[in-house]
């Protein structure tokens, strides 16, 4: 395989920004630490996602009249219906976990974005996707997306969640729930990959992901244009989102 084949197939398209002011449509509790929003609005009649790796701005105003943004996942949009879902985790105490736990129908927020996206083919001979909860929402979008018959390792950090469509899959989908992020590594480190070029998509939390990148990149042999990995938060940090293709 030639090295930069990965990087070259990967289409980054723009788009421009909007902001949306939309309403709570329907509330789903996936599990005891996940929950699904389905907003509606007539803004998101244009809404445009091309990638399970795309994420939109959600702006919140909190009781004290403070502006909170934080990054989310565009899960499932439907463009008859102008509804888009997102989907939160419900961890610690958060402005946003906060708002998404006592979320109500006919609540008000504004989504903004995605600034672009980064569009991975699903043609790669196989996939490998790993995280914690803050990745589990693009993970479960980019299993249902995925043509049956694709070779798939799922590794994720986080609780089992089995609403009937959690996850679109097959018997080629090896799927490994993990209790830590050491274990995450844990059992990265101990899979065996498939022969044919592949791809890794991983986020999660900065320290972790970058374990993760050093791992995939000296003791898995793989190269830097085989794997997107992206840190979604980092302890201590209320807002954080970085890259760590680099």
């Amino acid at each position: 395989m030639h090295p930069q084949s990965s990087e070259r197939r990967i289409q980054r398209i723009r788009h421009e920004l909007r902001h949306r002011e939309v309403t709570v449509a329907n509330v789903q509790h996936l599990s005891a630490d996940m929950v699904r929003i389905t907003f509606s609005g007539e803004t998101l009649a244009d809404f445009v996602s091309l990638s399970f790796d795309d994420h939109v701005k959600f702006t919140l105003t909190t009781a004290d009249g403070d502006t909170v943004r934080r990054d989310y996942t565009p899960v499932a949009f439907q463009a008859e219906a102008c509804t888009l879902a997102i989907e939160f985790a419900l961890h610690g105490h958060g402005v946003a976990s906060s708002w998404a736990r006592a979320a109500q129908p006919g609540q008000q927020a504004i989504i903004s974005g995605p600034r672009g996206s980064m569009v991975i083919p699903q043609d790669y001979a196989w996939h490998l996707l790993v995280g914690d909860s803050s990745a589990l929402p693009a993970i479960r979008r980019r299993l249902q997306e995925l043509p049956i018959g694709a070779q798939v390792v799922a590794v994720v950090h986080g609780q089992p969640s089995t609403p009937p469509d959690s996850f679109a899959c097959d018997d080629t989908l090896t799927m490994h729930w993990v209790s830590d992020a050491d274990a995450l590594l844990h059992t990265v480190a101990g899979l065996t990959l498939p022969d044919g070029e592949g791809f890794v998509w991983a986020a999660g939390e900065a320290s972790s992901m970058r374990a993760l990148r050093t791992l995939l990149l000296e003791a898995k042999q793989l190269s830097k244009h085989q794997m997107r990995v992206a840190a979604y938060w980092k302890q201590g940090s209320s807002d954080f989102h970085e890259r760590l293709d680099d």
